[in-house]
């Protein structure tokens, strides 16, 4: 584990040359955050098999995300027949089962500092070629995540980018978040949405209750959302973008607000944004 650190919190980062076990194809190994501590109260972040120590590289926990192959339908995106890729984790293929599987990981240079840490790759799969570098800085109460994708093939490079943090949820199970003016859901079983405060309908219980929702955000802005939190007064999640879908779904365990990017990138083309999370004081 790698891990930045000042006096207000630290940060616990997957080491992707040594970490394969919590790692896979579905969310970049370099600057994985793992876990965000407060040195009063503890853990600040969960997962859906929270407090399991290990869970399925699949499901993780924290703060990971996602440079993704195909889309949340289905429709592949990076695959050239049985070769697909996986920005950030790397070459991809099916095993015996049939089950997605990095086949060749792609290799990363890491600059850690006390406070920053920078995580680079490039790699060239079939007729596409890449290279992302992934920034996670740590301001004190506030901590950043800065990903630059950078196309350095001939062909497109065609897919879907999306955050996955897994947000705790209050003592009694449920979860009060802010949400920006304007934003819509449809009536469902799991949330309410009255002006701009959604709540969940009940409490979830373990890791398969739950339930998957869209939000629809206001267009043409990024999202700022602020949640309660047990042990801190609340934290703040902002995009520096507008996403193009919100995905929101929760478990017994966590919450979780999904924003999405569709990148479409020409040859040479680049395209960079920013997540900011503000964890409030501790109570």
């Amino acid at each position: 584990m790698l891990h930045l650190a000042n006096a207000e919190l630290t940060v616990d980062l997957l080491d992707p040359a040594a970490e394969h076990a919590r790692l896979g194809p579905r969310y970049c190994w370099g600057g994985y955050i793992w876990q965000v501590s407060d040195p009063a109260v503890g853990t600040l972040l969960t997962g859906p098999e929270w407090p399991n120590p290990t869970p399925l590289p699949h499901n993780g926990q924290g703060l990971p995300e996602s440079f993704r192959h195909s889309t949340t339908t289905g429709q592949p995106l990076l695959w050239d027949g049985a070769v697909g890729l996986a920005p950030g984790a790397g070459a991809l293929g099916r095993n015996a089962q049939g089950d997605i599987t990095v086949t060749t990981p792609c290799t990363w240079q890491v600059n850690l500092q006390a406070d920053r840490a920078v995580f680079q790759t490039e790699q060239t799969v079939g007729r596409w070629s890449y290279a992302l570098e992934r920034t996670i800085e740590l301001h004190g109460r506030e901590v950043r995540s800065h990903s630059r994708l950078t196309n350095r093939g001939a062909a497109p490079l065609v897919l879907e980018w999306f955050a996955h943090p897994f947000f705790a949820l209050q003592a009694d199970g449920l979860q009060h978040v802010m949400l920006p003016a304007g934003t819509a859901l449809p009536d469902n079983p799991g949330y309410i949405l009255t002006g701009r405060e959604l709540t969940l309908r009940r409490a979830f219980v373990g890791l398969h209750d739950g339930h998957l929702e869209h939000l629809g955000l206001p267009a043409g802005q990024p999202l700022g959302a602020t949640l309660a939190h047990p042990r801190l007064a609340a934290v703040r999640f902002a995009t520096d973008f507008s996403p193009y879908k919100c995905v929101l779904w929760a478990n017994g365990n966590t919450l979780s607000l999904e924003p999405f990017l569709l990148l479409s990138l020409a040859p040479g083309e680049s395209r960079e944004w920013t997540l900011t999370y503000d964890f409030g004081a501790s109570r």
